[in-house]
């Protein structure tokens, strides 16, 4: 972060982009700097480092979104060979506890924020759907540890979500419409209710491994 008489001005600037406190960036910083080997990126290799991500069904999709271009405000989709640390907090920001004073327009932004970046880790061709095959992907790893549970059950599962996604969205169909994927609209009006503010968060102070939708 730079040398320790120009680090206020950087804590300050890395705050007024992410919403962050001094003391959350430095915690992050401590984060960022296990991760990377003290070095001044980080590659999805250094996710090796978080033991208990190994054990996350979907820890595919949890790393790859740390590298989406998408989640990292460039205007270039794809994915990024490596992040540095002001990356990492714009990755992190999509984390950050809701505040209590927070008016209605700045709750309404944090959760079109959180829900923007969960829909790109379904998202996974970057055309703005979420296909059926998505989809199908996604449950399939998060029921991949569930030995009970093979390829087939997972298939009907997404398949039943899918066909539940598309009335709420789209309402009655008719016989020969087919319902081609999941819009970020149609993504708002499916977790509409749902409190995903608090859902989606860190454990800054412990430097506990980071929570996803637990």
């Amino acid at each position: 972060m730079g040398s320790s008489h120009s680090m206020p001005e950087e804590v300050q600037e890395l705050a007024d982009k992410t919403g962050f406190t001094s003391d959350q960036i430095e915690n992050l910083h401590r984060r960022f700097k296990q991760l990377s080997g003290d070095q001044p990126t980080i590659c999805k290799e250094n996710f090796d480092r978080i033991p208990d991500l190994e054990f996350n069904p979907i820890r595919s999709k949890i790393v790859q979104a740390f590298f989406d271009k998408r989640n990292l405000q460039h205007a270039s989709e794809g994915l990024a060979e490596e992040i540095n640390f002001e990356d990492f907090l714009t990755i992190m920001s999509n984390f950050r506890p809701i505040e209590m004073d927070m008016d209605d327009d700045q709750l309404d932004r944090v959760r079109k924020q959180k829900l923007k970046f969960l829909f790109h880790m379904y998202d996974a061709d970057s055309d703005g759907k979420i296909t059926l095959q998505e989809y199908r992907n996604v449950v399939q790893e998060m029921l991949s540890r569930n030995p009970h549970l093979d390829k087939d059950s997972a298939r009907s599962i997404a398949d039943g979500a899918m066909m539940e996604a598309a009335s709420i969205c789209v309402g009655q169909m008719e016989p020969d419409q087919i319902y081609e994927g999941i819009t970020f609209e149609d993504f708002l009006k499916i977790w509409e209710g749902i409190d995903i503010e608090t859902k989606m968060h860190v454990r800054f102070l412990t430097m506990e491994p980071i929570a996803i939708c637990n």
